[in-house]
């Protein structure tokens, strides 16, 4: 087909218009995906802990789960172990982030979620107030800025994005979850 072919003149061709709006369709993707390259981009989970907005990034998190019912407690564990779920035949353990960070229970409601670490050898399921999806940034946006926080995260904080008034620390799970105090589980 020759290019800017009209759309509206393939109406009555079912078989071209698609074939038209797919050649189009790659074309776009392909022109944002060079862009994107170029340009450099860093893809992350947002959650939301105690009001606050938060980022891991999308390697460190396996999946996202609502919280998984039924928890089986473990006698002798810290109280920021909720318990154990089996998901989908796997053992897992559910820690409280907030209550591991010494910021008080994570109340639970229909807007909580588990995200689920992706460490081969450490299985963490970490329950958050709300997970918000992806968030993309431009590598220009990071600093290595570490703010304050509400639920006193700084040492497990690897910078931050910043993008107009909004500054999103940047949680890191692995730094988390291979803390001999995270790995210290037992009362």
């Amino acid at each position: 087909m020759q290019e800017g072919v009209a759309l509206k003149s393939l109406r009555d061709r079912p078989f071209e218009l698609l074939a038209e709006l797919e050649r189009r369709g790659r074309a776009v993707t392909a022109s944002s995906a060079t862009d994107v390259a170029q340009a450099g981009e860093w893809v992350g989970v947002a959650l939301r802990m105690a009001g606050e907005l938060y980022l891991v990034a999308r390697e460190e998190a396996r999946e996202v789960l609502g919280l998984p019912a039924p928890l089986t407690r473990v006698p002798g564990a810290r109280g920021w172990i909720m318990g154990l779920a089996n998901v989908r035949g796997q053992l897992l353990p559910i820690i409280d982030l907030r209550a591991y960070l010494g910021s008080g229970a994570t109340p639970t409601s229909r807007n909580s979620r588990v995200i689920v670490v992706n460490h081969r050898d450490i299985p963490a399921g970490l329950l958050v107030d709300e997970v918000l999806g992806f968030r993309r940034f431009a590598d220009a946006e990071f600093t290595a800025d570490v703010p304050p926080t509400i639920v006193h995260c700084e040492r497990y904080v690897a910078g931050s994005f910043r993008r107009g008034n909004e500054q999103w620390p940047v949680l890191g799970l692995r730094t988390l979850v291979e803390d001999p105090a995270f790995t210290e589980a037992s009362a």
